[in-house]
């Protein structure tokens, strides 16, 4: 007898206690070999005085395992809380979240009955980063992230799954006609990668455009992959209109360990009414069994599962004209266990179509490390926080300040150019950034250049709120263009 796998799991909150106590019956009955450590995380953590919803202890059983199988939480709202999920996938290292979305007609209602496609979403960076800040009475500010070898690992990992599960498409999602240096190094680590695999069709999306066709033709799509914010929002797009988006599982792995979880939330609406679908977390269950080897038990569970819904077993979220009988939680569980050894009569069988575990080695063990480029300070952007002040007041008085080493160029509110040639028609709020540029014939500009000219600004009643260092990078630009 193989030796277990040590397993940790938490039951989570809200539904997270009945569908986990319905998926472990299933894996216990189907044979899985697991050594389970249960921990704590969620609701009661955070209101114990936690504000990551996670005790130090839980993170040695995760270390320790390196497998998590996690029904969902609650993250209470406003104050300090803070994302369990986004901070156990950042603290772990799990790079990418793999979303497949299936359809199961005529079992399963959906218009898109041709639909089989894997989002892979980058699951690190992005706004998730999660950096904030209030900057003045009107304007509050978020960090939006984007690394190359972040950008790499995730893309590589998708040509990998793209190849272990022969697949023939990989698309990119970016909005790189607005964000053209964070998405824009998204789409060009894209297309780099692309030129590596001949064999597969590569394509990429403006977003916007892109969820739309999602939605619209599923179908036509293949392995997806974009960045953080994009990902979780079209994967639930994807998951709803495949059928449920409470049938769906999803994937989050690393270097070093994964974790696993159904992609809909803890539904307190309905906690301990015993009548939650637990098929979302025992499909990632099913990527679980894959990870871990466990292939054969995977194949008992899908297949057992398929005959379930096949005999129109089904629970009250997916009742339609297929439905023969509805029943709760602990009802499904149990058809599922009685067809363990089964295999559907029309929905396709279980056929193992890659290893989550290799895909991930292929992509780290190609990741490559980026040339140092040259870089130059040129500029600074020094944002102001000014509200009894309109542009041209505003930059008067900086010229007021007289021959400096810096040029100021622009004035920007929001984005927008509104000096010089401002239009009077523009909204401005309180939040100013004034872009510097080194004057001609300067020299060289150092940061204590840059410090002098804050003492400058600070002395005449602006003092600033956020600075902006701007370089270029082997002569090119790393800073975006004014408006």
């Amino acid at each position: 007898m193989a030796v277990p796998t040590p397993l940790t799991v938490a039951h989570g909150d809200g539904i997270g206690p009945e569908i986990m106590a319905a998926v472990l019956r299933i894996l216990r009955e189907a044979g899985a070999s697991l050594e389970i450590q249960t921990i704590e995380i969620g609701e009661r953590v955070y209101r114990r005085g936690f504000p990551s919803g996670i005790e130090p202890s839980a993170w040695d059983s995760l270390r320790r395992t390196q497998v998590f199988l996690k029904a969902p939480i609650t993250t209470p709202q406003g104050g300090g809380f803070k994302s369990l999920n986004v901070t156990i996938r950042k603290s772990l290292g799990l790079f990418a979240n793999i979303r497949p979305c299936i359809a199961y007609p005529p079992y399963v209602r959906t218009l898109h009955p041709k639909m089989d496609l894997v989002i892979v979403r980058e699951n690190e960076e992005d706004l998730y980063a999660g950096i904030e800040y209030r900057q003045t009475d009107d304007v509050v500010h978020c960090l939006k992230i984007i690394s190359r070898p972040g950008c790499e690992r995730v893309i590589r990992y998708a040509f990998a799954l793209a190849v272990q599960q022969g697949r023939k498409k990989v698309t990119c999602f970016t909005k790189d006609n607005i964000m053209k240096l964070t998405d824009g190094l998204f789409h060009q680590v894209f297309r780099e990668i692309a030129a590596e695999y001949p064999d597969i069709h590569a394509d990429h999306l403006i977003v916007d455009i892109g969820a739309a066709r999602l939605a619209d033709t599923p179908e036509r799509f293949d392995v997806c992959v974009m960045p953080n914010l994009y990902g979780d929002i079209l994967s639930d797009v994807a998951a709803q209109i495949s059928g449920s988006v409470g049938i769906c599982g999803s994937a989050n792995l690393g270097e070093q360990g994964a974790m696993f979880e159904a992609v809909h939330g803890s539904a307190p609406d309905i906690a301990g009414k015993g009548i939650a679908n637990p098929s979302g977390l025992l499909f990632s269950a099913v990527m679980m069994l894959e990870h871990i080897g466990q292939s054969e038990t995977a194949a008992r569970i899908h297949d057992a599962w398929a005959s379930t819904i096949e005999a129109g077993i089904h629970t009250g979220d997916l009742k339609s004209a297929a439905t023969k009988q509805v029943v709760g939680t602990e009802g499904f569980a149990g058809a599922v266990c009685a067809r363990l050894g089964q295999k559907p009569k029309t929905l396709r069988a279980w056929s193992r179509t890659g290893d989550l575990r290799a895909a991930t080695q292929a992509a780290l063990a190609r990741v490559r490390r980026t040339a140092t480029a040259h870089k130059e300070l040129v500029g600074v952007d020094v944002f102001v926080h000014v509200r009894d002040l309109n542009a041209e007041a505003l930059a008067q008085r900086i010229l007021a300040l007289g021959a400096t080493s810096w040029e100021l160029q622009a004035i920007t509110n929001r984005g927008v150019k509104v000096w010089p040639e401002g239009l009077a028609e523009t909204f401005c709020t309180d939040h100013w950034r004034c872009r510097f540029m080194a004057a001609p014939g300067t020299g060289v500009v150092t940061t204590e250049g840059v410090i002098h000219l804050l003492g400058r600004l600070s002395a005449v009643g602006l003092p600033f709120i956020k600075i902006e260092m701007l370089f270029t990078f082997d002569g090119q630009p790393g800073y975006a263009q004014g408006h």
